[in-house]
Formats: structure tokens, C-alpha cells, sequence
């Protein structure tokens, strides 16, 4: 078995920062004490820097099977991992869409033979497979995933009454992309008359509007509400919605929760300017006090959760006109330092950051052993340089896709280490060849 102790760690856990060293033996942490020595473990030693959980991303979209000129789970782990993310959940929205069993269990076959990070796919609901949902075992994924908006095929669930039985039929979490369809479709239709399809990017987050968001976050929160559902509800971006949400009992009682996303805390409209639509999310980015707003809940605790909604496309796709051009970017490698670099300009704590980004997704998804520096649980670990000055460009990219919407951005903070299992996948810009990622388990 092999062993590895990293000594002299600032340790970052349950809202405490404390000195150990961390022993690891095979897959799991085995010791956190005071002078460990171990005669056979190799040493990393962990002087000024800091050790947290390797991050649980809730939200990629890894673009395998079908969209894989984009990215694909190999290539987007590992950028993944670079990035201090140990764990993600991927989306059903591929080609073909993970709407059944049986594609969902190709999907952890994908997932075993070309995951650098530990893995767990969503369960896409419809307006037909309600029948299928039935038979899914509440273990077998993270959760149900549900498109309240806009989306591709026939991933768009927008008949009410059959929302409703997905709601009252599930006891998994109801994860859902909240935009209401008609008020985008006939905001969209005012911009194309006057502009045709080359509609200038500032004006997507009035089509894309806050009234959207609010109109469908609210309707899908009376439902749960109504009918005991547990929703979870991806990418907040406007203030108005965090108002929906309570910060009154701890995590682990609400049925209803909320995450935000890496881009909606960092960007705003002002900056559509500058980066036109390498910065086109759904939803939108909106404005500066939108912003703020969202920073407020977070630290609050309305907003549970960070996530990335990781979106890779080509830089050329991107580069279509408004209407052709998709919505989505990569934001894997880079969404712990941008979270580090926040850190750095005040707006959060370290222990805050691990509690949305590791501690918050465990214990929302109920996943076993992992989200925490522990005894037990399996070493999945980040040591972070918190002064260690890089700038992100093209020859530091690891997205099969090649850009990054943080291209020229100088971060305070780097990622030197990450555990994947107990092995290390990453070390100081390289990565370890060997696979060592696990499907998920859950505790429900």
C-alpha cells in the first residue's frame, strides 16, 4: 500500500484553520496529527501552504458522447483536476441525451475508462420519461436534472402537469435550470426585429431577463413546496431570486436549495463590452448589483453552493453572431483560484470557501466519504499556494477547447498539489498519467 504524508499543513476543515500533517495510506486518510513520521510514506512537504478537500463541482458539462469536438470527460477531468476539482456531476444534455437507464450506465462506463476526477452523472427528466425516472434507484446517481428553460432536443420540460408527477415521484435531489421559455422567446423575438441575428451581446440579460429567472425559480419552488420535493436550483443570477430562498436552518433540513456559479460572483454586464460572448451564459450575467445581491446570500447562507456549469465550445462557435453563437465556457482550471483570488480582495473566507465549494455539495448530495479533510474519508486534496502569482494564457490552458474567458487575468494564488484517491493527478503543471477516479456513492 503505497503511503504519502504531507507535513506541516494549514489545514482548511469544518470552518477551522489548524497545523498537522496528513497521512494517507492507499485511497484514504489514515492520520491527522501533531509530527507524523512514517519511515515508508513519501514526504511532500506543505510549508505556507494550504491543504483543503479536493472541490465538488455539481455542475460540468464534460460534452461526452456526441459533442466531443468541444471537450470530453478525459480532457475536462484533467483540467479538472489542475484546478483542485476532485469531484464532478455531469449533465444529461449530450448526444444522445442521458434520459434512461441505460444511457446513464454508459455514462459511468465513459466515466471509469477516461475520468482523472471522481465522477456522478444527472438523470435528465422529460416531458415522456417519467416511467423510467420511476425505476431509478436513488443511489445509482446525484440526481435528477431538470431544464425549466431553454435547451437543446427534447430536454426542455415545460408541461406542467408532468413536472408535477417528475416532483411527486422522485425522493433523489431535483436539480433545475430555472428560465421561463415564454418571456425569452418573445424578449428575443423584440431584439431580432430590430437587429436580425446580430444582436449586440449587451442585450442578453434583458432578453435573458431577471422577470425569466424570478418567474420560473418562484413556480418551481411553489411546486416543491407543494408536493415535498427536494430541488436544488442551479445558477442563481439575479438578487431578486435569493430572496426566495432561507438561510434560517442548516443545510442538512432544507428541501430547498440553491447554488451559484463561478461567472455570476465574478463578472457583469459592463463587462459584455470587453468580452462579448466568450462571457454568453443561460442564465444570463446581469449587473453589478445583481452581483453583489448574489455575494450577499452566498455569505448569508440563502446560496448553498459554488459551482463552475464548466460549458466548453470552440473559440470559433463562439464567435458566431448572437443569435448562432452558444451559450457556455470553460471554468474548471481556473474557478478555485478565482475563488482564492476573492479570498485575497476580502469578500470571503477560506472556511467559507471550502464550506460552499466541498463540505455544502457533500452533504447536500449525500455522498459518501468525501467533501472533508477526515480520518476515513478518502484523500481527496488540494495544497494551495496562497502567494504564488500566475497569469492565465493559451500555453496554461488544459481545456481541449483552448480559451478560457480569465485569459489575461493574473491570479495571487496557484494549485500545486491534487489528490485524486490518495494518488496524485497533479503536480505543479503536470499531470500524473495514471487514472485513479471513482463513480460516486451516496448515503440515502
Amino acid at each position: 500500500m503505497s503511503k504519502v504524508l504531507i507535513k506541516n499543513a494549514k489545514i482548511v476543515n469544518e470552518n477551522t484553520i489548524f497545523e498537522s500533517d496528513i497521512l494517507i495510506e492507499g485511497e484514504v486518510i489514515s492520520r491527522i496529527d501533531f509530527d507524523i513520521t512514517d519511515a515508508d510514506a513519501e514526504i511532500i512537504n506543505a510549508n505556507g501552504k494550504y491543504v483543503l478537500p479536493g472541490i465538488i463541482d455539481d455542475q460540468v458539462h464534460f460534452r461526452e458522447p456526441g459533442l466531443t469536438h468541444k471537450g470530453n470527460i478525459e480532457s475536462e477531468s484533467r483540467a479538472a483536476v489542475a484546478g483542485g476539482i476532485t469531484t464532478f456531476m455531469e449533465q444529461p444534455n449530450t448526444t444522445p441525451q442521458t434520459t434512461t437507464i441505460e444511457k446513464l450506465e454508459e455514462k459511468f462506463a465513459m466515466g471509469k475508462e477516461s475520468s482523472f476526477a471522481n465522477y456522478s452523472f444527472l438523470f435528465g427528466g422529460t416531458n415522456d420519461n417519467l416511467e423510467e425516472l420511476k425505476k431509478l434507484d436513488k443511489n445509482a446517481c446525484s440526481g435528477v436534472k431538470l431544464f425549466l428553460g431553454s435547451s437543446t432536443g427534447n430536454m426542455l420540460v415545460d408541461n406542467e402537469e408532468v413536472i408535477e408527477k417528475i416532483f411527486s415521484n422522485t425522493e433523489m435531489v431535483i436539480s433545475a435550470h430555472c428560465e421561463d421559455e415564454g418571456t425569452i422567446k418573445a424578449n428575443l423575438a423584440k431584439y431580432k426585429e430590430e437587429f436580425g441575428d446580430d444582436i449586440p451581446v449587451k442585450y442578453h440579460p434583458i432578453i435573458r431577463s431577471t422577470e425569466a429567472c424570478y418567474l420560473s425559480s418562484s413556480k418551481a419552488i411553489n411546486l416543491a413546496k407543494k408536493t415535498g420535493a427536494r430541488l436544488h436550483v442551479f445558477h442563481l443570477s439575479t438578487g431578486k431570486e435569493t430572496d426566495l430562498f432561507r438561510n434560517d436552518i442548516p443545510l442538512e433540513q432544507k428541501k430547498i436549495t440553491a447554488e451559484v456559479c463561478i461567472h455570476h460572483l465574478w463578472f457583469s454586464d459592463a463587462d459584455y463590452e470587453t468580452k462579448g460572448t466568450l462571457i454568453k451564459w443561460n442564465p444570463a450575467v446581469k449587473t453589478a448589483e445583481d452581483r453583489d445581491q448574489l455575494w450577499k446570500a452566498l455569505l448569508d447562507d440563502r446560496i448553498d453552493v459554488i459551482a463552475t456549469d464548466h460549458a466548453p465550445h470552440q473559440l470559433e462557435e463562439k464567435s458566431n453572431v448572437y443569435t448562432s453563437a452558444p451559450s457556455g465556457g470553460p471554468l474548471v482550471q481556473h474557478a478555485l483560484p478565482a475563488m482564492l483570488e476573492k479570498y485575497h480582495e476580502g469578500y470571503i473566507s477560506l472556511e467559507k470557501i471550502v464550506e460552499k465549494m466541498c463540505h455544502n455539495p457533500a452533504k447536500l448530495f449525500q455522498i459518501k466519504q468525501r467533501g472533508f479533510v477526515k480520518e476515513g474519508y478518502y484523500a481527496d486534496l488540494v495544497i494551495a499556494d496562497l502567494n504564488n502569482k500566475w497569469q492565465v494564457s493559451k500555453n496554461n490552458i488544459a481545456y481541449k477547447c483552448g480559451w478560457s474567458p480569465f485569459e489575461g487575468t493574473s491570479f495571487k494564488s496557484s494549485i500545486t498539489h491534487t489528490f485524486v484517491n490518495g494518488h496524485l493527478a497533479y503536480e505543479n503543471g503536470n499531470f500524473s498519467k495514471k487514472k485513479n477516479a471513482k463513480r460516486l456513492t451516496f448515503n440515502r
